[in-house]
């Protein structure tokens, strides 16, 4: 063996880290400033089934994507080790704006790129106004976001329920919501939207017997769907279905 090859390792050794780098969501703040986001899920501890054991973030951009990996007790006794990834965007809520003498309802066009990647025509998507809670209780959420989305001011509105829209990656829960309009106080094909997030919205105000038509068709959102389903079979509109 050579001088130079015996001082190979001491020189890998040299330049090898003392320390990992500091990684943003968990050691400084990421661009939310968000620190400490490997921890969430730790304590965790209300199904004794389950025993978390690691939680590691793999990227804490806008939303938070992690793995964890816990000890999972199945029926028959035995437990085994499993891994999951976690995708965290923060909890969200939807609303159907409907108006029971015009039998309409008021939803929403815009571009959703993860169904135009996966197969859908054009990726414009026709939905129900909804958008994340931020800071916000879920009322107040919901009369912002349909406000910004169809300009379309939201008083008193009611509770329908709460679903886990993805619950097998995705950590979101959404809070659904309903609340009256007048048809005519907002134009068919208007405008709206957020323009420094970029969004670009068309306001629809479809009849209510169209939207029932078009589901599975051009209205393949699930949180609509699901609404004007629960409009039809126990909301506004159940009445005159009966």
């Amino acid at each position: 063996m050579t001088a130079e090859s015996e001082r190979m390792p001491a020189a890998d050794a040299a330049t090898e880290p003392d320390e990992r780098t500091p990684q943003p969501g968990v050691d400084v703040p990421d661009r939310r400033g968000r620190t400490g986001l490997d921890r969430v899920g730790r304590d965790l501890d209300r199904n004794p089934r389950v025993r978390v054991r690691d939680v590691r973030v793999l990227t804490s951009n806008w939303y938070v994507t992690r793995t964890t990996t816990f000890d999972f007790q199945h029926a028959d006794g035995t437990w085994t080790t499993e891994e999951r990834e976690t995708y965290d965007r923060g909890d969200g809520a939807t609303i159907l704006l409907y108006d029971v003498a015009a039998r309409t309802v008021l939803l929403t066009r815009q571009f959703r790129f993860p169904a135009y990647v996966n197969e859908h025509p054009d990726g414009m998507f026709i939905e129900a106004a909804a958008g994340l809670l931020d800071e916000d209780d879920p009322e107040t959420a919901i009369r912002r976001e349909a406000e910004e989305e169809t300009g379309h001011p939201v008083g008193d509105v009611e509770h329908v329920f709460d679903v886990y829209m993805s619950p097998g990656s995705v950590t979101e829960r959404l809070h659904f919501f309903a609340a009256p309009y007048v048809r005519g106080t907002i134009a068919d094909g208007s405008r709206a939207g957020l323009a420094d997030e970029g969004e670009d919205i068309e306001v629809l105000e479809l009849s209510f017997d169209d939207a029932l038509d078009r589901i599975g068709r051009d209205i393949v959102d699930a949180k609509t769907i699901m609404l004007l389903q629960w409009a039809a079979l126990r909301g506004p509109f159940a009445a005159a279905r009966a």
